[in-house]
């Protein structure tokens, strides 16, 4: 892929705070009445058009979609994103670039669709029934359920019947609104107000905060975030699953085809369960009291420290926010930290890597800080430049961890396997392998705790994510004030 481009729409949001249900619902009929029109003008106008073709002709493809942790985001290496990667590959496929049209609501992407502003539509929630004719739908691809979420501490909601008395706020979309209409046919004192003016990522916060009683959000949606707000929790699930999938405009029939033939591609699927793998596959180890104590010491002990991290990172071209996060995961930010088999330290150094590195005292933060850093670095340029960013980074780390050469028996047993051994979440299926008998018994380093090294990264991503959430929000504070 050449370049990414990004355009956002301007008048995506609806200019209402909150409503009642019968508000928003008569807001959804005229947004999607304005969507209809759009749809029938424009299969009139373009019926004859070749949609597949002119999309070739001009370069690029259009994804429309929203910024969120579930579908595209500017990552430490550029855009990212479940529905962004998904998007890239098709757009490969296609051999064209990929462009991206940021609008958060959902009336407003459709309306967009059917003007032609965009090629495909990812939203990352499911559509709901009254939505769904007005598309072309392609083929499932992610399971998802609509979940109310509560915070932990508050009265206990374990059936429907629970919440009445309850208020759950809830971000604009129709598959949302079908859920808590049905709710509510089992409970008729069920209440909610909409906030269009806030995402469903937004409101995991308010509930974390207390600002609200409630929400509810789609499982991938809470799955991304519970490690950032730890304290909220599932109460129960509404309705049965529903599926994410792309929609295409009624006028685009070529495109449609192509992207169902796209999606029963045998490549496709083990593209679809790689992502799932890389974007969540870390997160399912949630461990409440560790994520707990770790956004306490962000306050209370990463301030002694946090210069020596960025000091460190900028001068090994590394992330500060990566070296902090694996710095924790080490030692917990304490430069005495010390373990039964010898290493030492915040970045807990081998006595032969420390002196490799240059380090006389393990013991001394700075040092130690600046030594661990220069070794991450090391291992990293160690790796191809061939393999891709973050995956790169996420093997050098296992590196860091397990030795260099296991990492290198790991990705030759992953080539012998048929697995990517330039992606991570290859490399991170076969690691385990290398505790395996059968396996390692035929390597050059021999065994290795490879379950170990894929904790270890994994703990090292979900605190790193902790910590971009928290300084991103700190900034936008800071932001608001000036």
């Amino acid at each position: 892929m050449k370049k990414t481009e990004v355009s956002r729409d301007l008048n995506r949001k609806t200019q209402v705070s909150e409503t009642s249900v019968q508000g928003l619902q008569a807001l959804t009929a005229f947004s999607l009445t304005i969507a209809v029109l759009g749809v029938l003008l424009l299969a009139g106008c373009n019926a004859l058009r070749d949609d597949l073709e002119a999309i070739q002709d001009r370069g690029w493809l259009v994804l429309i979609t929203r910024n969120s942790s579930t579908t595209y985001f500017e990552g430490p290496d550029g855009p990212t994103g479940f529905e962004y990667d998904l998007a890239e590959a098709f757009a490969n496929f296609l051999e064209v670039d990929l462009k991206v049209l940021v609008i958060d609501d959902e009336s407003e992407m459709i309306k967009a669709l059917a003007q032609g502003r965009g090629d495909i539509l990812a939203p990352g929630f499911p559509f709901g029934h009254r939505v769904a004719p007005l598309v072309y739908l392609g083929p499932a691809y992610l399971d998802v359920q609509q979940q109310i979420i509560g915070r932990r501490g508050r009265p206990a909601v374990q059936k429907p019947a629970d919440l009445k008395g309850r208020s759950i706020w809830f971000a604009p979309s129709s598959a949302r609104l079908e859920a808590l209409e049905n709710l509510k046919k089992q409970v008729p004192e069920a209440q909610w107000i909409m906030r269009s003016n806030y995402s469903s990522e937004n409101l995991l916060e308010l509930v974390q905060t207390r600002s609200a009683d409630l929400t509810v959000v789609e499982s991938n949606t809470f799955t991304r975030n519970r490690w950032i707000y730890p304290e909220l929790l599932v109460h129960f699930s509404l309705e049965k699953l529903q599926h994410l999938r792309w929609a295409v405009g009624k006028q685009n029939r070529r495109l449609r085809r192509t992207v169902e033939k796209w999606f029963s591609l045998k490549s496709t699927k083990k593209l679809i369960r790689g992502l799932i793998k890389y974007y969540y596959s870390h997160l399912e180890r949630f461990d409440y009291v560790d994520l707990t104590r770790f956004r306490k010491k962000i306050d209370s002990r990463l301030p002694r420290y946090i210069n020596y991290f960025r000091l460190a990172a900028a001068q090994y071209g590394l992330d500060w926010q990566l070296v902090a996060a694996q710095s924790y995961q080490e030692s917990h930010w304490n430069p005495r930290a010390r373990s039964f088999t010898g290493v030492r330290g915040m970045m807990m150094l081998t006595l032969d890597t420390a002196r490799d590195m240059g380090l006389k005292n393990r013991m001394a933060a700075r040092e130690s800080i600046f030594a661990g850093a220069r070794y991450l670095a090391q291992l990293h340029r160690r790796i191809e430049e061939q393999v891709p960013e973050p995956d790169r980074t996420f093997m050098a780390l296992a590196a860091y961890n397990l030795g260099f050469g296991h990492l290198q028996d790991a990705r030759n047993l992953a080539k012998k396997l048929g697995k990517p051994a330039n992606s991570w979440h290859g490399i991170r299926d076969v690691l385990p392998l290398l505790q395996q008998k059968k396996y390692y018994r035929r390597l050059p380093h021999g065994y290795a705790r490879g379950k170990e090294a894929v904790q270890y990264v994994d703990r090292i991503r979900t605190y790193f994510n902790v910590l971009q959430a928290y300084f991103a929000q700190e900034h936008n504070i800071k932001k608001d004030e000036t």
